[in-house]
């Protein structure tokens, strides 16, 4: 049973990447599914009942959404008006990070890392540190919020809800 989210989510990728439904492309699109399910399932998926939860695929289609348009929108520009003008305080922060789920931590870190003005540098069980492009406090609380809270906001959605 642990096969099955990685196949499912592996045929959608496929399609979405080829553009195509054709016979050929949904044929060849499951025998490739089929089998990254059976080689990584067992190794992806902790809890096959939590993967297969649609609400939590809703929720992951309106993250990317999300993040893809407000979120980066939003960092883009902050970025270019720092490169135009020439301010930037950068500094490495120390974050608390509340999520639990290994899933979780590895989405808020990678959501982290792939906004324009910040990269998560190393992350432990409590922590996170972030490379800043505009350090606006140095109190960890309130780094957080800054930084991460939207991003742990979704993660505990889609991973630990």
């Amino acid at each position: 049973m642990r096969f099955l989210p990685v196949t499912l989510l592996a045929f959608i990728l496929y399609i979405i990447i080829t553009g195509s439904a054709t016979l050929y492309d949904i044929a060849t699109g499951a025998v490739t599914a089929v089998i990254a399910g059976l080689l990584f399932g067992k190794y992806l998926v902790k809890n096959p009942k939590k993967a297969l939860n649609p609400a939590r695929w809703v929720a992951m289609v309106a993250y990317f959404i999300k993040y893809i348009t407000v979120i980066e929108l939003k960092a883009h520009l902050d970025v270019i008006k720092r490169i135009i003008s020439g301010e930037t305080n950068p500094g490495i922060i120390k974050v608390p990070i509340t999520v639990k789920d290994e899933y979780a931590k590895f989405l808020v870190a990678n959501s982290i890392t792939n906004t324009p003005g910040t990269v998560t540098v190393y992350m432990d069980e409590e922590y996170a540190y972030v490379n800043w492009i505009d350090v606006k406090t140095r109190e960890p609380d309130e780094a957080r919020k800054e930084i991460l809270e939207e991003f742990e906001k979704h993660a505990k959605r889609i991973f630990e809800g």
